[in-house]
Formats: C-alpha cells, structure tokens, sequence
C-alpha cells in the first residue's frame, strides 16, 4: 500500500520512528545510514559537520553583529618611528549584513534538509517493515536521468534564482531599513533606523516625499500614454496594412519593422542629438523661418514629456504590428462572413468580433508592456537622461521611478532612500498586474475565446 502524505511526517518521524530515526534528530543522516542509504547517510553527515564547523567558526559572530552592524570605526594613529599615519581597519557594515544574510539563508537550507531527511527515513522504516524495495544510492542517481529528471533540470535553475535573485532582493530589502547613505557619511559604517526612510518617501510634505510622489505620478501618465497610444497605433497600422485592397503588404511591413533591426540606443541617441538646441530639426526649422529661436525639446518639462511620448511611438509600434498582424491573420472568416450576412457593417464587425478577439489574446501582452514601460529605463536615460532638474531635486521633471533609482543609487549614494524607492516600485507594479490581470477575460476564460 503506497504511503500517503499524512503518513510520512516529521511528527510521525519522531513520535513512531525508530532508534535510526529518532538518532537522525541528532545525526542527520543516521536514519538513512541505517535505513540502507548509507551513502546518502554519510552526505548529508558531512554537510551537518560542515554546517557546524562553518557557524563556529564564523556563523554565529555573523549573527552576532546583525543586530548592531558592526560598531568599530576605522581608526587613524600616528607612528612616531615610521613618521607616517596608520590605519586600522573598522568594521563595515555592508559585509556585516551581507553574511549575517548569507548565515540565515545556509540555516534555513540547513533546517529544510534536517526535515526532509527524517522525513526520508521515517519512509524507508516503513517501506522495511512493510518489506518493500528500498531504493539503493545508485538507483537513486540512476532516477534523476528517469523518473526524476524534473529534479535534475531544475536543480541549477532554481539555486540561480536564490543566489541571484533572492539573496540580492532580501539584502536590499534590509538596506531601506539602515542610514547607509552619504548624509552623515553612513557608507562604511551604519545602523537600522527602522522605517524613518519609508516616512521620508512618503511624506508628501518633505522634499523627497515631494519628490517621490511627483515621479510616481509621471511614472503612471508616462506607462498609460506608452502602453495605449503604441497598442492603438500599431493597431490600426495592422488594420490598414491587412485590408484586401491594400497591395504590397510585405513592403509595408518590412518598412516599418526595419527601425526593429536597428539597435534602440542608436535610434534614441540620434534623436537625442537632433532634438537639442542646435540639432538638426531646430537648425532647420529656424532656416526655413518657421520659428525664430530652437524649440525646448529638452529644457522644458513639458516639451521633455511628450517628446519623449512622441519617440517612443517609433521604437513600440513596430513590435504592436506584428503582434497585432499575427492575430488578425488567425481570426477565423467564418465570423466574418456570418456577420456580413446578418447585415454588421465594418464597424460593427470590428467593435465585435476584431477589438474582442485581439484584447482577449493581447491582454496579457499590454499588461507586460504597462509593467516594462514603468521600469523602461532605456527610453528616459537615453533621451531625457529624466531632466530638466529643478535646483536641489535628486529626480528630474521626466524621470521614472526606475530612472530615479539608478541616479539615487550610482550617481547620488542614497543607497536606502534607493532601496526604499525599489520596494514601492514592486509594490505597485505588483497591485496593478495582479487586480488588471484577474479582471481580464484571458484570465477568466482560459479555454476558449467567446
């Protein structure tokens, strides 16, 4: 009789287990040394001891000096015999956190192991007793190219995303919460201030607060214009280009997919340089004597905003179009010609069949594009580079969140206000993905389109 999830539980592990069971709460491993899996048993030993060896001999000072990060300044004493000063190293605060984190998250795995081997050798007591098959090491290795091979291919995958990904966003997250920043020369050594940088965000009435809402603010305008007018566009360029009447759909296509070919940064910084006081579209205008000094594409806010609205048309549309052409070449005629001979002109088949369709396939696509043109930093920094800035401001008139960011970060060293700034990015983006895509017809009806 197979044994159920209920049955194989550390619980059960430790109130029904046996010598070698109840032994492994101690040893790991000594259940499945005795147990028939000595080889597995004798592993993961070796990875207990080395767990201790590793906490005693730096583990637990990491734990230790978590709490104050670290307290020792660098010390600076005059040596009267070598006539020069000499420094002694302080503590640093930065490589204090890191391995107090790096600590927690080897316990953590340390503690998952510890259960999932009395759960193991709770199963193979009782596969004994039932005098069933324990499976050997080498049946083991032979399953993970078998029936096991989930397990292989996702070992590497999954240990990348905790090393890369989940460590560096726990240590981040843990920055927002210190003063490690250059207002008060925190950048070696500093200390939790508990959510007084979350305060300083968010209060509407300080100047990063000031800030921060303003950004936010431009941040969800600039996504909204981005996402739809490159949707609608593109849509309808889609629309002209696949009419019957219209010849050489191909020619049309490749013209407008060529900017594709074309590498982004190149397209911006071009356009970057033509649009500046001297560029070459306000030289010419005011050659042609259709203005009489340049035009502010970059000096004033609002000129800055909607030109860049303006240029991120040529860089999105084209990617809308074949989306869009790929869509409208799979509506089957069928609903066409129904509706044609029920009488639906264009617009009516368009506003009922065409729109429907493309959105229930799309929905998904104009969230992730709603999500990647809050955090398109390419587009601002290369064209903008988020200015003009107000005297004093950290963000300028045209900077994202994620722009922000980066300048907070790399070029201004408020590295918590930029941890704070990255959180509340992740909050939003989560809120509105989440409540847009649950409410959204691919969500909803997943088989089939209506």
């Amino acid at each position: 009789m197979a044994q159920t999830k209920n049955e194989i539980s550390v619980k059960n592990a430790v109130t029904k287990g046996d010598v070698w069971t109840k032994l492994s709460m101690i040893l790991m491993g000594a259940g499945l040394f005795g147990h028939k899996q000595k080889v597995k048993g004798a592993l993961v030993l070796l990875i207990e001891i080395a767990y201790i060896v590793f906490m005693i001999g730096t583990g637990f000072h990491n734990l230790a000096q978590l709490p104050g990060l670290g307290e020792t300044e660098q010390g600076k004493v005059w040596n009267e015999a070598k006539g020069i000063y000499e420094y002694t190293a302080g503590d640093n605060s930065l490589l204090i956190l890191l391995f107090a984190i790096v600590t927690i998250f080897v316990t953590a795995g340390i503690i998952l192991l510890w259960i999932l081997q009395m759960k193991k050798s709770y199963k193979d007591q009782v596969a004994i007793e039932k005098g069933e098959h324990v499976p050997t090491f080498k049946e083991d290795l032979v399953s993970l190219i078998n029936g096991n091979l989930h397990i292989t291919l996702m070992t590497l995958p999954c240990l990348g995303i905790l090393v890369f990904n989940i460590v560096p966003l726990v240590y981040m997250i843990c920055m927002a919460f210190t003063t490690y920043s250059k207002e008060g020369s925190h950048l070696t050594l500093f200390d939790w201030n508990g959510l007084t940088q979350f305060g300083r965000v968010l209060n509407m009435n300080g100047s990063m607060g000031r800030q921060f809402w303003r950004v936010l603010a431009w941040t969800i305008v600039w996504a909204i214009f981005a996402t739809l007018l490159n949707y609608v566009l593109g849509m309808i360029l889609a629309l002209i280009i696949n009419r019957k009447e219209t010849k050489g759909k191909g020619f049309w296509r490749f013209c407008f997919i060529l900017s594709i070919a074309v590498p982004q940064f190149v397209s911006l910084l071009i356009m970057r340089t033509m649009l500046q006081p001297q560029g070459a579209i306000n030289v010419l205008l005011q050659n042609a004597g259709l203005i009489s000094g340049p035009l502010p594409f970059w000096t004033d806010a609002t000129w800055a905003r909607i030109t860049i609205i303006v240029i991120n048309l040529w860089v999105g549309i084209p990617y809308t179009l074949l989306q869009i052409t790929g869509i409208l070449q799979n509506i089957p005629n069928e609903l066409y010609e129904a509706a044609k001979m029920d009488g639906a002109g264009n617009v009516t088949i368009f506003f009922k069949i065409t729109l429907p369709y493309m959105l229930f396939v799309t929905t998904p696509y104009l969230i992730a594009s709603f999500v990647g043109n809050i955090n398109n930093f390419n587009v601002i920094y290369l064209l903008s580079g988020g200015g003009p800035t107000n005297v004093g401001d950290t963000a300028g008139q045209t900077d994202l969140l994620v722009t922000w960011l980066y300048k907070l970060t790399v070029d201004q060293q408020y590295y918590n206000i930029g941890a704070v700034i990255g959180i509340l990015t992740f909050v939003v983006l989560t809120i509105v993905t989440l409540i847009t895509y649950r409410n959204t017809g691919s969500y909803k009806n997943e088989e089939a389109f209506m």
